[in-house]
């Protein structure tokens, strides 16, 4: 095969055409950027343990904090927990998670309904019977009069069981039935589309209804997304469900929404990861932004390119400096962003011998090629693509830090300058 033969590597395609929702003053769906979002694991009645998690999940980037509200005193802290926010500055919109009782909640707290940036319902659990139209009917209801948006999020851990029945029913009449996996997946997108139906026919606009259907199973989870995306219009939230706990939950999470948001599905995502025993939240928070950098779909923070290592580079040096710059720039970030704009945007590497030192280091803002096994002791740095400096000795990972700080000093435009 020759070059003009060969085939053009795929670029994420233009996004599905979703209506846009105002979710507190951000913009999700529509031309909007891709919106990355968490959840809390607090005891939403601590009101300060929840207002200091969402903080802290707001400085790490999430533009959308959802809260479970399962309880009246879980219900009676979320102005609090309001407030809070807005004394550290803090207008991050909350999402009220609520099931079962989430149409008793609304109705007898006012301040939460106001207080809250968005409800958060399950089809599947919001009653049962004959209860599960009119307390459905409830929260739209009280949407509407408190003008905020609804995702209907279906789960296959908790789907409604009626849908569930008539669909295995209309498939047990087919001339060629389809197996059990296809018949969950339509079900979940049944739950959703007609759940969505009649939030609208209850007076909820399109505009302020957002769609989730979500499973644990990748390959199930682009099924039915890509069904969702097909028959309707509807802002998408996207996340795999009980994702798990450290790599396995991020490989999981990444494959099934890396394909997704490839094909332009998606206007919000949330990675369920199981924190590490004593673990940040904030790691789902940091995944779902790398997701969409490494994809080209956003820029929250610079980025390190580092060589994995070989026989070359026995030496542990250059590991700690490119992860001791990584955790720097992402530290810097939130006093960046205020000061400088496009910073986001700047590459850095870190490499460890010369074999692709050198050429990784051009290819950066900002790189260094430190020696390997047998090398001569020196380490160049270039910035832009030319030679600036050849750092040695033992200072440095701090001189290199020094180099990044003057660099978005000098080169990007200061806010309000």
């Amino acid at each position: 095969m020759n070059q003009e033969q060969m085939p053009i590597p795929a670029c994420p395609l233009a996004r599905h055409n979703t209506r846009q929702v105002i979710v507190g003053k951000v913009r999700v769906g529509g031309d909007a950027p891709v919106v990355v979002q968490s959840m809390t694991n607090t005891d939403t009645a601590d009101v300060l343990a929840t207002a200091m998690q969402v903080a802290e999940l707001a400085r790490a980037g999430s533009e959308i904090v959802r809260i479970t509200v399962n309880n009246e005193a879980a219900a009676k802290a979320v102005p609090h927990i309001r407030d809070r926010l807005l004394a550290l500055n803090m207008d991050v919109p909350l999402v009220g998670d609520f099931h079962y009782n989430g149409h008793k909640l609304l109705t007898d707290f006012p301040a939460c309904a106001e207080a809250l940036a968005k409800f958060r319902i399950n089809p599947g659990n919001v009653g049962a019977g004959s209860k599960r139209d009119p307390q459905f009917a409830a929260i739209v209801e009280l949407a509407c009069r408190y003008d905020k948006p609804v995702r209907i999020g279906v789960n296959w851990g908790s789907l409604d069981q009626s849908v569930l029945a008539r669909i295995m029913d209309e498939n047990a009449s087919r001339a060629e039935p389809r197996d059990a996996g296809a018949v969950m997946r339509e079900a979940l997108v049944v739950s959703a589309l007609e759940s969505a139906a009649k939030a609208e026919e209850y007076g909820l606009g399109r505009e302020r209804i957002i769609l989730s259907a979500k499973v644990s199973s990748v390959q199930d989870l682009i099924a039915v997304y890509r069904e969702l995306a097909r028959r309707s219009d509807y802002a998408l939230h996207l996340g795999l469900t009980e994702a798990g706990m450290g790599s396995k939950g991020i490989v999981g999470s990444t494959a099934a929404l890396a394909v997704l948001l490839q094909e332009g599905i998606g206007d919000t995502i949330r990675i369920s990861l199981t924190p590490e025993p004593g673990g940040s939240r904030t790691q789902e928070v940091v995944v779902a932004q790398e997701i969409l950098q490494t994809m080209g779909l956003r820029a929250f923070t610079p980025m390190v390119t580092a060589c994995p290592g070989c026989g070359r580079t026995t030496s542990t040096f250059f590991q700690e400096l490119a992860s001791g710059i990584q955790d720097y720039v992402r530290a810097q970030m939130p006093v960046w962003r205020e000061q400088y704009d496009g910073v986001e945007n700047m590459t850095l590497a870190v490499m460890g011998c010369v074999v692709n030192g050198p050429g990784e280091s051009k290819h950066a803002n900002i790189g260094i090629s430190l020696p390997g096994t047998g090398e001569t002791p020196a380490a160049p740095v270039y910035v832009d693509g030319e030679k600036v400096v050849t750092l040695r000795g033992d200072n440095i990972g701090a001189e290199f830090k020094a180099i990044v700080d003057e660099y978005v000093a000098t080169k990007y435009v200061r806010k309000g300058g």
